[in-house]
Order: structure tokens, then C-alpha cells, then sequence
């Protein structure tokens, strides 16, 4: 608080109203959620019991009946003001990362740049001809760089000098005009830096003394409160809320031992050029930060009211919000000199695990309530809505009406909207193994519906369009291959999952205009509402084998066993897991929903036993045992396994899995009794002794 200009009294005082006002309406949304779930449920046992199938019409029309499925009529437009042009106007990568980890935090924080690397010699003058083409040379032929009456000129060999292609993407240098120390160039929005320096060891072995090349990579980065955290009790959630405020200050530091010498990180101060008509740029040196709340399903006893836990999405509100005061009254801090993360002065907080257009409102009316008591201008806070749940993609049209002039950002997610399709569906029937559901017809519907809602919505200058993470941070080639269809897609971001990925990642922006490729789908016919709620249901007549049921058990149980031995048993919210062959997978609870609910879906239709579930996980805890033999930390799940707080973990979470609250992993709570019949229509909203807990 002290620089904020808010008083202890003052921001108690508020919270107690916020809480004792809208708590009691988060829980009557909570509820909505389970009667409506019971309808389903309801809806897809009597058309199995029929044995009618799966009508889409008819499911549509039952979903319409039950107020599940909404319609806005009419045109929706954002209106979303003071927004910083990494998120408005520029294209590019987006970390998400864990903020209880410092190191972690700064990093992504700083990964604003970043080097192509040790091959720039050659690879980097193969980007340069590609996006900043010479009008008679190439950049592979460079022999020096200058400025000459506010325009580059470049030095061959043969003694020629050639200019850009495209004069307008030279913005800048540093250095002496006639001999700089780096060249700036900039497209789609994004800047590249030509590093010069003939004494570096790189410099030293290139023809015009090229020592590196930097892209402008993570332009945004979340830092995550969420899914990537293990913050379960009190002191976990103020040393969260602690590193939020130290990126907001600039004050946040650590250090560690990289190869034998002692590291120490800190946030990196912003960049300074001169522009070709002489007058001075700067550029920020960090990531535009956002920070992702807590979903409104889980309440906690740090703070209680009556003696009862609270909902933790709003303290989580009014505190980050008053660790960016910080931020909006300029205290901001880095190598002695002012930075600032928002220059519009917003702050941009993600909202997961919304279901639907009324708790987006309800998330609306708790920022007001938060600007009100923190004094802050109204829509000062800004709103992500992660479309990861199938209520909020049905009707993320009215989403984004309710959350108009706040709304910032939408993105889809495969893991979390796949884990809720589970479950959601559950009474529908067995699904299909997990690896076909990337091929399912739902799940193309859902990925082009949001970029076509974004567009129709007016997004486009106000707010991102993004899509998932590439999950396997040690497969990088294959990331270059593969993520480059999100650009294409319309998305103007996505996840990554590391600065390295993020700089690799950054060179599709470079290729894709997106701006150019939004405009060509605005006119793309939007797809059929049978299309985002078809069923992935096994199709009738399939039947799985007996061996590809276990194996995509055994697939399932170890990717549960290895995530949920870290983050129960280490703490460790988000780490590079080994999957069953081996490959590193970065995992978090959204991975751990997606795979135990699948796992409880074929329990419940009998695909597999009870028996045969626990077998495997005894089976598969061995492994992974295996896998984790050099952490000395790690305490091994067999063999006694019941003393094992992360196997038990595991085992709830698959035998009750049809009844915890939508199949979420945080915030799970389910009845002891539960079998196969029926599932509870009691939602979850446990408070921290009823989550998952480090021994």
C-alpha cells in the first residue's frame, strides 16, 4: 500500500462490501452451473435409454430450452479504450508463465528480445533477405552498414551500396550514424535489431561484423495466478501476490547458479535509438504484462467473512489491482531509471473458467467494484475471457457484449475446453481416445468460431485473438513447422512456452500480416452451430480393442501420475513432465483435467474396470518413479502406495472424476460414496483444506 495512496481501513473495508455483495451472487452462478449440468446429464440419459443416438437439432433446441445456449441479436462492438498496442495494434507471441517462480517471471518478463543465436552468421542473413530486401544486393554480401541522409545504406563487397526495398522499414540506430552499433528495422509491427560489434566473438568471424540479430519476441506475457501455480495455502498466495508486486515496482530480483557461476536476474530497463530524422525512440525492454486471476469457482479461507472462506477470484482482484497502482502512479523501477508496463495506464487481467455471459458480467461489475474502491477511473481494469469452457464458446458473442468496453482478449485453449467437452457430455457416451480429438469436428468448429466471433465483434485495433501453447518446449523444429497455422488462422497471438520459443514463434509474425489476414476472413461464412456441439462419442458400430484401450490408459494414468507427483508431492505447478515415451511435455492442471477426465469417462460407460484403473496406476506410478530417479527431492509413489498423498490424488481424481465440479482438477471435491450411478449435483467450491495439498 504505502505510494498508493490507499488506506488500510479503506481497502478492508471495500472488500468486506465487495465480498458480502457479489459473493452471494458468484454462488447462485455456481449453482446455475450444476442445475444446468444436471439437465444434460438428465437430457443424455434418457437418449441413451431410448436408444435414439445423438440428435444435434434436438440437443440445440434442449440447450436454447434451458437457457444454456444464448443468442444476441444484433450487431456487437467492442469499445474498449486505452489500450497499449501490443495488445490493439501489434502481432506476436505471448508467454504465460508461473508467477510464483521469480526466476520464471523475470524471465518472461525480459523475453521482449531475443537472439536468433549462434548461427545468425548464416540463418540470420536469410531472415534479412527475406523481410528487409535490398534493392540490388544481398544481406549475405554485406560488408557494412551506415546512415546516410536519414536512410540505410549497405556496403558490399564489391564496393557497391544498396538500400532497403522498402526505405520505410528502416526506424532507427544506435551509435554514430556512419558507423552504428545496431540497425533497426521493423514489420508487421515488429522490430528486428542488427547488432554490430566487430570485437564479439560472433562479430569477429562475419564480413561487416555482425554479432547477433534480435527479434522482438514476447510482445505480452501472463503472468499466471492459475493453472501453472502451486499456490494452495496463505504463504503460498502471498509470495505470488509478493512477485506481482515486485514486477509492478520493478523491484523483483533473484539468483541462482547457471554452469557454475552465480546468475542474478532483475527486470531489464527500456531501449534507446535514434530515429532517421535525428530525434531520440525508446522502446520498452519487457513484455507488456497481464496477470490471470483465479477461476470464480474456487474460495479460500486467507480471507474470511463470518468466519466462512471467501471467493478468491475477488480478493485475487483487489490485490492485483493494487499491486499495479504501483505501475499506473509511475513508482516503477529498473536499473535506477522510470519503466512503465502499461503506458495507457490499464491494467489487463485474465479471467479463466468463466461459464457464459452472465459470470462475465458478474467479473465486470467486480472490477468496478475494485476502480471504486481503489479510486481508480472506471475501465481503468481490463478483461481477458479465456473461451476455454463450451457455455462461454456458445455464447461468446453476448460475452463480449457484456464485457464491451473492458474486453481486451479471447483466445481457445485445447486442453481445458476439451477437458469440459468431457465432461459436460459425459452421459452422452464413451469418447473417443484422446488423441483423435484434435480431428474432431467440434474442436475445428470451436478454433474458427472464436476468430470469427472476435472479427464480427470488432476486435481487431482493441484487443487479441489468440490461440493455445505448443506443450513440448524440447521440440522446437516441430514448433516452427506446426505453430505457424496460428497466424493464419486470424489469431494476432499465442501461446509459447518458453523466450526461446517465443523469439522461433515471432518469426511467423514476420511472414503473416495479420492484420491483412483478418481482413480476409471477415468475410468467411461462419460455421454451423451442429458443428460446435457435435459429440466426440465413440461412433456407433466402433469398438476399441482391448490393447488400444490400454494403451491410451496407460497414456492417460502416466501423464496424471507424473504431473500430479510434482505439483502434490514438489509444489511445482507447471513443469516439463515425461510422457510415457519419454518426450517432455509442459504440464499443468488444464493437462491433468483433460486426461482424468477421460480416463473417469471410460470408467463410467465401462470401457474399462475400476480394477483394471487402479492396476495401471500401480503400474504406471512405477514408471514414473523411474523417470523422476534423478530428483532427489522426488519421493517415489511405490511401493506403499497409500502412504502416497500424490497417487491417492490421482485415484480420486479418476474414480470420482464424473462428479467433481466440471471435472477441474483445483477446487476438486466429490462425495466418498461415488459410484457409477448418478452423478452430484452439489458444486464444489471447497475451501483450501478441501484442495490438493503438499505433505
Amino acid at each position: 500500500m504505502p505510494g498508493t495512496g490507499v488506506h488500510i481501513d479503506e481497502f478492508w473495508g471495500a472488500l468486506e462490501s465487495i465480498l458480502a455483495d457479489l459473493g452471494p451472487r458468484n454462488a447462485a452462478l455456481m449453482a446455475r452451473r450444476d442445475e444446468l449440468q444436471a439437465q444434460i446429464d438428465d437430457w443424455h440419459r434418457a437418449a441413451r435409454a431410448d436408444g435414439r443416438g445423438h440428435d444435434g437439432d434436438a440437443y440445440a433446441n434442449f440447450l436454447r430450452d434451458i437457457g444454456y445456449l444464448r443468442y444476441v441479436d444484433g450487431a456487437v462492438t467492442a469499445t474498449t479504450a486505452n489500450v497499449d498496442p501490443e495488445i490493439a495494434e501489434v502481432a506476436g507471441p505471448q508467454l504465460v508463465v508461473p508467477v510464483d517462480n521469480p526466476r520464471y517471471a523475470l524471465n518472461a518478463a525480459n523475453a521482449r528480445w531475443g537472439s536468433l543465436g549462434d548461427r545468425v552468421v548464416a540463418a540470420g542473413r536469410e531472415f534479412l533477405d527475406t523481410h528487409f530486401t535490398l534493392d540490388s544486393a544481398s544481406h549475405g554480401w554485406a560488408t557494412g552498414y551506415f546512415t546516410e541522409d536519414g536512410a540505410l545504406r549497405v556496403r558490399s563487397g564489391d564496393g557497391t551500396v544498396s538500400a532497403l526495398l522498402r526505405p520505410e522499414q528502416f526506424v532507427g540506430y544506435a551509435g554514430a550514424a556512419d558507423s552504428p552499433t545496431s540497425i533497426l528495422l521493423r514489420k508487421n509491427g515488429l522490430h528486428c535489431e542488427v547488432c554490430i560489434d566487430g570485437d564479439h566473438p560472433v562479430g569477429r568471424g562475419d564480413h561487416a561484423g555482425i554479432a547477433d540479430i534480435r527479434l522482438e519476441s514476447a510482445i505480452t506475457a501472463i503472468m499466471d495466478f492459475e493453472d501453472s501455480v502451486s499456490a494452495v495455502d496463505t504463504d503460498d498466495k502471498v509470495s505470488v501476490y509478493r512477485n506481482w508486486l515486485g514486477l509492478m515496482r520493478g523491484t523483483l530480483e533473484t539468483t541462482f547458479v547457471r554452469n557454475g557461476t552465480t546468475v542474478n536476474r532483475s527486470l531489464r530497463g527500456d531501449r534507446s535509438f535514434t530515429a532517421p530524422d535525428g530525434a531520440q525512440i525508446t522502446l520498452p525492454g519487457r513484455s507488456l504484462m497481464l496477470v490471470r486471476n483465479v477461476g470464480p469457482h474456487l474460495t479460500t479461507d486467507m480471507v474470511t467473512l463470518g468466519g466462512e472462506p471467501v471467493h478468491e477470484t475477488m480478493v485475487d482482484a483487489m490485490v492485483t489491482a493494487l499491486c499495479a497502482l504501483h505501475d499506473l502512479r509511475g513508482m516503477g523501477r529498473a536499473g535506477g531509471r522510470p519503466i512503465r508496463n502499461s503506458a495507457t495506464g490499464s491494467v489487463y487481467i485474465v479471467k479463466p473458467k468463466m461459464h457464459g455471459p452472465d459470470e462475465v458480467a458478474l467479473g465486470c461489475e467486480l472490477f468496478s467494484r475494485v476502480e471504486e474502491a481503489l479510486g481508480l477511473v472506471q475501465r481503468t481494469l481490463k478483461m481477458g475471457i479465456m473461451d476455454e469452457e463450451r457455455r462461454t464458446s456458445l455464447g461468446l458473442k453476448e460475452c463480449i457484449a457484456r464485457a464491451r468496453d473492458r474486453v481486451v482478449f479471447i483466445n481457445t485453449g485445447f486442453l481445458d475446453r476439451t477437458g469440459d467437452e468431457i465432461h459436460t457430455d459425459m452421459e452422452a457416451g464413451p469418447v473417443i481416445p484422446k488423441s483423435e480429438m484434435r480431428a474432431a469436428a467440434w474442436l475445428g468448429a470451436y478454433e474458427n468460431s472464436n476468430v470469427d466471433t472476435g472479427l464480427a465483434c470488432g476486435l481487431r485495433g482493441c484487443a487479441q485473438i489468440g490461440k493455445g501453447m505448443w506443450t513440448m518446449p524440447g521440440e522446437m523444429a516441430a514448433m516452427v513447422k506446426a505453430k505457424i497455422q496460428h497466424p493464419i488462422a486470424g489469431a494476432s497471438t499465442a501461446w509459447v512456452p518458453s523466450p526461446t520459443a517465443a523469439t522461433l514463434h515471432a518469426t511467423h509474425y514476420f511472414l503473416v500480416d495479420v492484420a491483412d489476414r483478418q481482413q480476409d476472413l471477415a468475410d468467411r461464412t461462419p460455421g454451423r452451430l451442429a458443428s460446435l456441439i457435435d459429440i466426440p462419442v465413440l461412433p456407433v458400430g466402433r469398438e476399441l480393442g482391448p490393447s488400444e484401450i490400454q494403451r491410451e490408459l496407460d497414456n492417460n494414468v502416466q501423464g496424471i501420475l507424473g504431473y500430479l507427483v510434482r505439483w502434490v508431492g514438489l509444489g511445482v505447478g507447471c513443469s516439463i513432465v515425461p510422457d510415457i515415451d519419454d518426450i517432455g511435455l509442459m504440464e499443468d492442471l488444464a493437462t491433468l483435467r483433460i486426461s482424468s477426465q477421460h480416463v473417469a469417462n471410460w470408467l463410467h460407460h465401462g470401457l474399462i474396470s475400476a480394477d483394471q484403473a487402479r492396476e495401471t496406476m500401480r503400474r504406471m506410478a512405477n514408471l514414473v518413479d523411474q523417470q523422476n530417479t534423478g530428483d532427489p527431492d522426488y519421493e517415489p509413489m511405490a511401493p506403499d502406495y497409500d502412504s502416497s498423498i500424490a497417487f491417492q490424488a490421482a485415484v480420486e481424481l479418476v474414480l470420482l472424476g464424473p462428479r467433481g465440479a466440471h471435472g477441474y482438477t483445483s477446487g476438486f471435491s466429490a462425495p466418498t460414496d461415488a459410484g457409477r450411478e448418478g452423478r452430484s449435483t452439489a458444486h464444489a467450491t471447497p475451501g483450501r483444506e478441501d484442495r490438493p495439498q503438499r505433505p
